[in-house]
């Protein structure tokens, strides 16, 4: 095939090469449906427009050849003078990209062909109406003119005939002004509106392809992950006029409720009106129903195609028609864009009519739409005041009483206050605030910023960057732009789907979802769609969930939401808190009595945790790692311990413990953290640390198996590099097990392994396997070695930039870089794997709940992902999809 393509002699399965639109005209055009005839140019041409800059050789004549088919088809010729023919220009990618990329109608009318339209068809005011359109569309997506000019001029002539309706204007109303709009091209492009009928096609063609690569167009594409390098098709096709008359008309139909996903047909049609009229609202609609009344024939007959296209795509369908002078044309057909909620009952609803089959069910929703369900979400038909707008970095709907530090959060919390946890940034030490606070706003940072990861993975609504926002957090208040001033104990509502702030109270709506997920009975049909969805999806499904928790808390959720274990236990987050001053003593211990005491003291808080932990997972397998970031993280903010000291010293009130803590404190700066004295390291550099955490580890196994449990710990030592650094590690976690084992008379069921985090231990993964009983990636650490950079760092710096020349679709830490990252995660399981072919392997970085991330692991072999409890839904939804894509 060539650059061009009649609607015949394609099919719906071409998308990559028709685009959506033109694949679909093919597709109606063989079943026998009324579609006006046309040709597509091919997203081919386009990538090579787009890529030499010009168009490319052949596409010229290919459309003149395909044009004098149509003109033969049609009887017309294209701008003919007495009896012209009239073609459409419209986009058409693979992905449908609504309103995104351009459209114009009436191609082919000029100066002369208006009066030849007026005499064919015996409507003078129809073809005025046409040739105005034409330049009005022409003017404003070819030629870049200002829309609102010709909008202006619109209002004037309405104005001047005294009407608010265009239907009011009458032939001479509208010849006028199409010669004002013709005049309004000329004064902002300095020439005049073009005449040949070849020349506004071949130039409306070249609009279209370059309307790809529009602002909105590339915003849209990064906001739904659709690939920058597609390409858009261009659909040429004969005119069909829907404003030809009150016996004509256009609308756009659905064959099920898009909102609700109810059964039923549901849409809008316009009288005396062109498709971009229904689109832009011009005036009101009428429903389907009243359609009926007004042209019972073509209703009927829409109804009989809506049927066949449904029958045919075995989905809900998406359809613009047009009437002309009581003749129903079809335009477009789709798959139709649903809400979440439309998703679930469209696709349960479709396989009890025996439209689909339970895996086609399945592969029908996603995990995307299914975390939007498990949201809370507020009521926006009552009163909102909008303060602020920031970056959706969390979806659902959050209200409480500002609070400006996490210890507030806290002891609000604790005597049943909902909190709104407002901060510049959030850093580690403000997790317990965030654990208690309905949702985090702040004023900087992006989707991968500290407060939006941590957010996410716990469920929490969170918006990003309400840069309008100027935080003082010793002064307990935000002052707006605007001159307002939110303080301490103010309510806000904050939309983590919008990235809205409002003022005051707005109502939410809990999520039925999520009540069903922690066991609770709801009688929702939505919950009964996603019950059965879910339960499909585990019995395809391959690859285990697990979830990252911290606490026996998370874990007893993450079991209720269907967990098969603990992927990965964060120890450091044990350490903060009232714990945190144990770490200091253990930090500033000069000799092995005051180390050992303070490591003594650590022991029972650790065993504690991990006997809830192994508790809440009795049975399943729980992955703890051991100690991973660098010890300053711990201690007191250099410059501000400083300033403590240098105040107390020249008071002459000086604190041994300050002024020690801050010398350890000097020794302990590293310029890079990331890189610098942690994991695996801190674990040889400070004796006893990692033989404390294992001892905890398996005591409270221990304690478990005393009381009648069955844990399963899986012990694992970050940052590993080298295997001689995991063996100096691990001999020591079993000497301590040996220790542990003899001392209460049991039998520990437990295995130790790695977190592989480095390219090196990816790239040595056979020589690891040696020491190691499993691996788990951990694609955060590894994203930002692979990449060299800092996710703390980077993402307001240059990210955006990255977005807008193509080198990132989606940002490598929401969604894995699945060519260097990914490449590096099955490599490192293949030669894991040739050493030791039972090698366990899984993944413990925030792609785990991503879905586009999760296919991949699947397809790497990969034995499970872990997550946060949240998202454990989302990754055994994604899993079941995955396996049938492998399949």
């Amino acid at each position: 095939m060539g650059w061009v393509t009649n609607f015949g002699q394609g099919n719906k399965d071409q998308k990559d090469l028709l685009g959506g639109k033109g694949a679909n005209l093919a597709e109606m055009t063989n079943l026998g449906l009324p579609v006006p005839p046309g040709f597509t140019i091919s997203t081919e041409a386009c990538r090579a427009y787009l890529g030499a800059g010009g168009t490319p050789d052949g596409l010229r004549e290919e459309v003149s050849e395909h044009l004098e088919v149509l003109e033969r088809t049609m009887g017309r010729r294209l701008g003919d003078a007495d009896d012209p023919l009239l073609v459409s220009v419209r986009s058409g990618a693979k992905f449908s990209m609504p309103g995104m990329m351009e459209t114009v109608l009436n191609i082919g009318l000029n100066d002369e062909s208006v009066h030849g339209l007026a005499a064919r068809s015996g409507n003078p005011r129809f073809a005025q109406d046409s040739y105005r359109r034409l330049v009005q569309m022409f003017g404003a997506t070819v030629l870049h003119v200002d829309a609102q000019h010709f909008s202006r001029a619109l209002d004037e002539a309405k104005t001047a005939r005294g009407t608010e309706s265009d239907l009011d204007l009458d032939a001479d109303d509208l010849a006028a002004l199409a010669t004002r709009f013709k005049e309004i091209v000329r004064e902002h492009t300095g020439a005049d509106f073009p005449q040949d009928p070849r020349e506004q096609l071949e130039l409306a063609i070249r609009a279209v392809f370059d309307s790809w690569n529009t602002d909105r167009a590339r915003l849209y594409r990064r906001q739904e992950r659709i690939p920058e390098d597609l390409g858009t098709a261009v659909n040429v096709q004969a005119m069909v006029f829907g404003n030809f008359g009150m016996h004509s008309g256009s609308g756009v139909a659905f064959t099920r409720d898009p909102a609700s996903g109810n059964q039923g047909v549901y849409g809008d049609y316009l009288q005396n009106a062109q498709g971009e009229d229904v689109v832009a609202g011009i005036r009101n609609t009428v429903s389907l129903a009243d359609f009926a009344e007004l042209d019972r024939r073509s209703h009927d007959e829409l109804l009989e195609i809506m049927a066949t296209l449904e029958r045919h795509y075995r989905d809900m369908c998406d359809i613009e028609f047009t009437v002309e002078d009581g003749k129903l044309w079809m335009l477009q057909t789709r798959v139709g864009k649903r809400t979440p909620e439309a998703a679930f009952r469209i696709a349960r609803h479709m396989r009890d009519e025996g439209m689909i089959d339970a895996d086609e069910q399945l592969h029908r929703v996603t995990g995307d739409q299914l975390a939007s369900l498990m949201f809370p979400r507020f009521d926006d038909s009552g009163e909102r005041t909008l303060v602020a707008v920031g970056m959706n970095a969390s979806p659902g709907a959050a209200v409480g009483r500002v609070v400006f530090d996490s210890a507030t959060a806290v002891e609000w919390a604790g005597r049943g206050e909902p909190v709104i946890l407002l901060r510049k940034e959030t850093n580690p030490d403000d997790l317990s605030g965030m654990v208690v606070a309905q949702g985090i706003l702040t004023s900087r940072g992006g989707k991968t910023s500290h407060a939006a990861v941590v957010a996410r993975g716990m469920g929490r609504t969170c918006v990003c960057g309400a840069e309008s926002l100027d935080v003082d957090a010793e002064a307990r208040e935000a002052r707006v732009r605007d001159g307002g001033v939110i303080r301490e104990g103010d309510t806000l509502s904050i939309d983590g789907a919008t990235g809205e702030v409002f003022l005051g109270e707005v109502a939410v709506t809990p999520s039925h979802v999520v009540r069903h997920f922690e066991g609770e009975e709801v009688d929702e049909d939505v919950v009964a769609a996603v019950s059965e969805v879910m339960a499909h999806a585990d019995s395809r499904r391959r690859l285990g969930v697990r979830a990252n928790a911290d606490t026996a808390e998370d874990a007893a959720r993450a079991r209720r939401f269907g967990a098969e274990g603990i992927g990965l236990c964060r120890t450091e987050h044990m350490f903060l808190g009232d714990r945190r001053s144990l770490v200091e003593d253990l930090i500033v211990a000069e000799d092995d009595e005051s180390r050992q005491a303070a490591l003594d003291a650590l022991l029972p808080h650790q065993r504690e945790d991990f006997v809830g932990i192994l508790e809440a997972m009795d049975g399943l397998p729980v992955t703890i790692r051991l100690i991973d970031p660098p010890l300053h993280e711990f201690l007191p903010d250099y410059t501000d311990l400083s300033v403590k000291v240098a105040l107390a010293e020249a008071r002459g009130e000086a604190s041994e413990r300050d002024e020690r803590l801050l010398a350890h404190v000097r020794r302990l700066h590293e310029q890079n953290p990331m890189l610098g004295l942690r994991g695996v390291r801190l674990g040889i550099q400070v004796p006893g640390l990692f033989v404390m955490q294992a001892r905890a580890i398996l005591e409270a196994a221990a304690d478990r198996i005393d009381a009648g449990g069955h844990p399963l710990p899986e012990i694992m030592v970050p940052l590993v590099a080298s295997v001689r650094e995991l063996d100096v590690v691990k001999r020591e976690i079993l000497k301590v097990a040996d220790e542990v084992q003899q001392a209460r008379g049991v039998e520990v069921d437990f295995k130790v392994g790695t977190m592989i985090e480095l390219p090196r231990a990816a790239f040595l993964a056979d020589r690891i396997a040696r020491s190691a009983e499993f691996f788990s990636f951990g694609t955060n650490d590894l994203t930002q070695m692979a990449w060299g950079f800092s996710r703390d760092d980077v993402e307001a710096k240059f990210f955006s930039q990255y977005f807008e020349h193509g080198i990132f679709d989606v940002s490598p830490f929401e969604s894995l870089d699945t060519l260097g990252v990914g490449g590096m995660v099955r490599m490192g399981t293949e030669k894991g794997r040739a050493t030791k072919p039972d090698l366990k392997v899984g993944v413990c970085g925030e792609h785990g709940g991503d879905p586009a991330s999760i296919h991949f692991f699947d397809s790497a072999g990969l034995d499970y992902v872990s997550c946060s409890p949240f998202r454990v839904p989302v990754a055994r939804l994604e899993a079941g999809r995955a396996a049938l894509d492998r399949d």
